[in-house]
């Protein structure tokens, strides 16, 4: 497997190995000793999204009971998004992303105390995460997608987004009281 490092420490974009021929291909998407030595904890819930072009999905985050993400696309394209939300961290508000496509096969790990997002920029998107926690509901919040304190370049190209009501609603960092937030300490 090959892993690329981010320009925010801890999130990894990781290749893994393809085998294919002329019937398709194989490859693996998890194995917990290969992803432990990476430092990705154990994954304990699988979900599956479908969304098509324009859909933004994010910036979600739960804390306490924060989530670690292994995400890939199986179908369609994505912009796909981390922003690091812990307080402390030299990263504090700064965010990295990549593109994950049916075609590329690329996964994304994000850690916890990261929020995570993404745009549909293909006609659709069939999502998969891998987590290293449960759904919280009463921990989950979201951070608007947009921002301006956060700054992320959306390749939107002049569509204005799909979101769901939730993330319509969703705080700038700085309506998000302090206490809200995981810290370095919580996360490292």
């Amino acid at each position: 497997m090959k892993v690329i490092e981010t320009d925010l420490a801890g999130v990894l974009i990781l290749e893994p190995r393809v085998f294919g021929d002329a019937r398709g291909y194989f490859m693996e998407t998890y194995r917990a000793n290969v992803y432990g030595e990476l430092g990705i904890p154990p994954l304990v819930q699988d979900n599956l999204s479908y969304s098509r072009r324009g859909v933004l999905r994010g910036l979600h985050i739960q804390h306490p009971r924060a989530q670690g993400k292994l995400v890939q696309v199986l179908a369609g394209e994505v912009f796909d998004v981390a922003v690091d939300l812990r307080r402390g961290s030299p990263q504090f508000g700064r965010w990295t992303a990549v593109r994950l496509s049916a075609e590329n096969r690329r996964q994304f790990w994000i850690p916890p105390g990261f929020a995570h997002g993404f745009l549909v920029t293909g006609e659709e998107a069939l999502f998969v995460y891998k987590n290293t926690d449960y759904y919280s509901p009463e921990t989950e919040f979201s951070l608007r997608w947009d921002d301006p304190a956060i700054g992320i370049d959306w390749p939107l190209n002049g569509l204005t987004p799909e979101v769901s009501q939730k993330d319509g609603a969703a705080l700038a960092l700085s309506e998000i009281a302090s206490e809200r937030l995981p810290t370095r300490e919580d996360y490292p």
